[in-house]
């Protein structure tokens, strides 16, 4: 009945030590015994590391973590359990998400409720996935939702539609050579 005084287990060695079993490579070796001595540190992280040398990085992972408030369906009061809780998180949607986001807050299918949110939007039965975004990023406030503009100056629609009047006339004056 008298159990037989435990021993303490040696420490791995170190090629036994391993990410999957919770063992770290970080810290000192014992040569004497052959073994890894792991340290508490913990590992520093690759967004800890590229943030501390790039400054352009450190700030685009300040606003991808910027919070944005939920929004409630009319009905029921409910945020959808899928709603983006941060900017990066939006980004992270997939087109079945925001299908479905579209469906809860009465977008997809127009119905007495649609025009009650704050801002509308139109869905479409096949739009691609960017549109769906940006669809989405319009109706839950984010800037920079909005339907594209076009990017060109005014000097530029000026020269197409210069250039546009010209090919008209020279379509006439073949048509018509006199």
């Amino acid at each position: 009945m008298h159990s037989p005084p435990k021993i303490p287990a040696a420490p791995r060695p170190l090629a036994q030590m391993s990410s999957n079993t919770g063992g770290t490579l970080r810290g000192s070796y014992d040569a004497s015994t052959g073994n890894a001595v792991s340290s508490s540190a913990p590992l520093p992280t690759l967004t800890s590391r590229r943030a501390a040398e790039n400054t352009a990085f450190r700030e685009k992972v300040r606003q991808m973590a910027l919070p944005l408030a939920p929004l409630v369906q009319l009905t029921t009061g409910d945020v959808h359990p899928r709603f983006p809780a941060t900017l990066l998180n939006f980004w992270l949607l997939t087109d079945h998400e925001l299908e479905s986001l579209a469906s809860f807050y009465h977008q997809r299918t127009p119905c007495v409720w649609t025009r009650h949110y704050p801002c509308p939007v139109a869905w479409g039965p096949s739009m691609p996935l960017e549109e769906k975004r940006r669809k989405i990023g319009k109706f839950i406030g984010l800037r920079g939702c909005e339907t594209p503009v076009s990017g060109k100056s005014e000097e530029q629609l000026m020269e197409e539609a210069r250039q546009a009047r010209w090919q008209e006339d020279e379509m006439w004056r073949r048509k018509m050579p006199w």
